[in-house]
């Protein structure tokens, strides 16, 4: 029964939303990482702006060890991972210029979100049944991917230079620029602003072409077949019942 508060308020349509996003992680780790993208630009001019930014990707990495707890992976690899993510990423919100910190945080980000976006690719392989949050891990587990190979891009031009990508002028590329490199590359739509300038950004980015190739040719392709299976029985399940009446 709903309990009424202050105001004619009840707490069951409360609780209801509060059950409905706890049932929903995926989908959660997917807005959010779409409104990083988003906030980004407006923080990124000002030391204080990154720090807001570097603690909204802790935000980040919480849900995606939260989407990890509902799938097969084990939680506390997620979490070995994470907690040494979370503690570089303060680090170097207060340690910006530390080449050695940073390249740190860099490779520890790409491993913790390669393993998230294994996860999300093991829950949704899990069974044959397309539950609401498997459709929003398929765009979840893109993102992830994305941002992985984000934070390797970013490895690729600390340890062999700024000259691995060019854009225009010669300079170190920001991290969402590298970002928006990704997501290009991923999705093989190629804008060509940004491109490889040395063999070690050449390999990388083949690696991510392929990735994202497979992912829509196995990923998606499943998820879509299971669905529409789904869809294709529920007629047949309606005619039983007639039939047996």
């Amino acid at each position: 029964m709903a309990t009424h508060q202050p105001g004619g308020l009840t707490s069951a349509p409360r609780g209801h939303l509060l059950q409905q996003l706890r049932a929903l992680p995926s989908a959660i780790l997917l807005i959010v990482q779409l409104l990083g993208i988003l906030v980004y630009p407006f923080t990124a001019e000002t030391s204080t702006g990154r720090t807001v930014f570097s603690l909204f990707q802790l935000v980040v990495l919480g849900l995606a060890v939260a989407a990890v707890r509902l799938t097969p992976a084990l939680t506390w690899v997620s979490l070995c991972i994470g907690a040494p993510a979370a503690v570089l990423t303060v680090l170097t919100a207060f340690l910006p210029d530390s080449d050695p910190l940073g390249l740190a945080s860099d490779v520890t980000h790409a491993i913790f979100y390669f393993y998230t976006a294994y996860a999300l690719i093991r829950y949704m392989f899990s069974d044959n049944d397309v539950t609401r949050d498997e459709m929003f891990a398929t765009g979840a587990c893109f993102t992830v991917v994305a941002w992985g190979f984000a934070y390797v891009y970013a490895v690729v031009q600390t340890i062999w230079g700024p000259g691995q990508f060019v854009s225009g002028t010669p300079h170190e590329l920001r991290w969402v620029e590298l970002l928006f490199l990704s997501f290009t590359t991923m999705t093989n739509t190629g804008l060509s602003d940004i491109v490889p300038g040395g063999g070690h950004a050449r390999s990388v980015m083949m690696l991510e072409q392929l990735a994202g190739v497979n992912y829509v040719a196995l990923v998606v392709a499943r998820l879509m077949g299971l669905t529409l299976a789904r869809f294709q029985r529920k007629p047949d399940k309606t005619e039983s019942a007639e039939g047996e009446q």
